[in-house]
């Protein structure tokens, strides 16, 4: 197995871990914060945008079954890459488009990536996801783990992310 990971933000981690959890190869999921200044960060302070921190899902995936490449290209689909610090409703910073990288190697990938959806013309407008290195990754609370698959009948669920799940052609019943 060739276990590697790589840390995206596309707006809420609920949806980009629900989106994430369906693709074969996948192996863990892990909802946090990253690309801030503060230390320790919570959910609260956060959503407050005072933290400089994107709601993010560490993506961890067996690069022999999916490749890098396919995860990024997934990416692109799982959101809308052209509005700055917002998808849907949500707005604030912490809701910004991002690819924290581990490497030199991740971020040729997805400056390359980046390039390859740009020149699709899928999008109207400019790509603004922010292609970084990460510095430190930031658990999110332990409710905040698998939100979709244990809070599937909840209000936020039902009127953004099974939309997103079936717009990309996934059943939206829960994986658990």
């Amino acid at each position: 197995m060739n276990r590697q990971s790589i840390v995206l933000g596309g707006g809420c981690f609920w949806c980009v871990e629900a989106l994430y959890r369906r693709l074969e190869g996948v192996l863990e999921l892990e909802s946090g914060y990253a690309g801030g200044t503060t230390p320790d960060p919570d959910y609260r302070t956060v959503c407050s945008g005072s933290t400089g921190h994107a709601e993010v899902v560490r993506v961890t995936f067996d690069a022999d079954r999916i490749p890098l490449e396919e995860i990024l290209a997934f990416f692109w689909k799982a959101h809308d890459p052209t509005t700055l610090n917002r998808q849907g409703a949500d707005v604030g910073t912490q809701y910004r488009s991002i690819i924290l990288c581990i490497d030199e190697e991740q971020r040729l990938a997805a400056e390359q990536s980046r390039d390859r959806a740009a020149a699709t013309g899928e999008f109207r407008d400019p790509i603004v996801t922010r292609i970084e290195p990460l510095r430190e990754f930031y658990p999110a609370e332990d409710y905040h783990q698998d939100y979709y698959e244990l809070n599937s009948r909840q209000g936020y669920c039902r009127a953004v992310i099974e939309p997103k799940l079936k717009k990309l052609g996934f059943d939206s019943a829960p994986r658990g």
